[in-house]
């Protein structure tokens, strides 16, 4: 794996006889100045269920190099009545650059904590959306293709979804939107993609399934580190997973579909606190 991908972090700890515990997990929130890293991590045998945990960083400054969104292993230690992490290692990170592209159109790639650019498509009920309309709220984009035939991509996707709806049903429409943009805007019309939301009961206010003309698809595709191609009448591409704060921001982006609807809805929650 390139880029921030191949990134191998340890602070190794000298002396005692520290308990260890082996950890995988999505980063929540990054404090270097607290050397703190909050981790919606899977279960750790032997010493805690699946949760949210906030876990002291032996090495501080290493945390300027992982951001919220990433995938982490890490190793977790744990002596006289103190924890720390003291190895991690990325597993998978959101793309560093837009050189690599090979959408049509490749503008400069958003970087986290940089405003996302507005843009407009058009939803499954055949209405234009915008994402400046959605200031204020915070806002969860996937890309999809609804001819996708396998499980565990494009349909994988949209329960990750699914299960941040259940979770935060009241704010859905308030202070929350989900956005499912399709990358094959030549097949995915607004009529198929209403078939395709109801066909998996997302065909709800404050979730969104978009599409647009080719060009303008591109461009967004592009901006959040999407890359497709079609592919023997099929279309290979990226996952990539982003979450938009309420003032516009690029707050995570979560690559690949290795981690669980838990985690995703855990990262959507950091930024609906008040």
């Amino acid at each position: 794996m390139g880029g921030r991908g191949g990134l191998l972090l340890a602070a190794f700890v000298s002396g005692g006889c520290a308990t260890s515990y082996p950890a995988r997990g999505l980063v929540l929130r990054v404090e270097p100045q607290a050397a703190r890293l909050t981790v919606s991590h899977d279960a750790i045998p032997g010493l805690m269920d699946a949760m949210v945990m906030p876990f002291a960083v032996r090495d501080a400054a290493r945390l300027s190099q992982v951001r919220p969104g990433d995938r982490i292993e890490f190793r977790l230690r744990v002596r006289d009545g103190q924890s720390w992490i003291d190895r991690l290692r990325l597993l998978s990170a959101a793309p560093a650059d837009a050189g690599a592209l090979t959408t049509p159109v490749a503008p400069v790639l958003v970087a986290l904590g940089a405003l996302v650019p507005d843009f407009t498509l058009v939803d499954q009920r055949g209405a234009p959306l915008s994402l400046a309309s959605l200031r204020g709220r915070v806002v969860v984009v996937t890309f999809i293709y609804s001819r996708c035939p396998l499980p565990d991509y494009c349909p994988r996707m949209v329960q990750n979804l699914a299960r941040v709806r259940e979770r935060f049903r009241e704010r859905l429409g308030r202070d929350l939107a989900l956005l499912t943009i399709s990358f094959d805007p030549k097949y995915d019309t607004p009529a198929v993609l209403r078939a395709y939301a109801e066909h998996y009961d997302a065909d709800v206010p404050g979730w969104h399934f978009l599409t647009g003309t080719p060009e303008a698809v591109e461009r967004v595709c592009a901006a959040f580190g999407i890359e497709y191609w079609p592919d023997q009448g099929l279309i290979t591409h990226t996952l990539q997973t982003a979450v938009i704060d309420r003032e516009g921001r690029l707050a995570a982006a979560v690559e690949g579909k290795d981690y669980t609807p838990r985690q995703l809805a855990d990262l959507v929650g950091t930024l609906l606190e008040p």
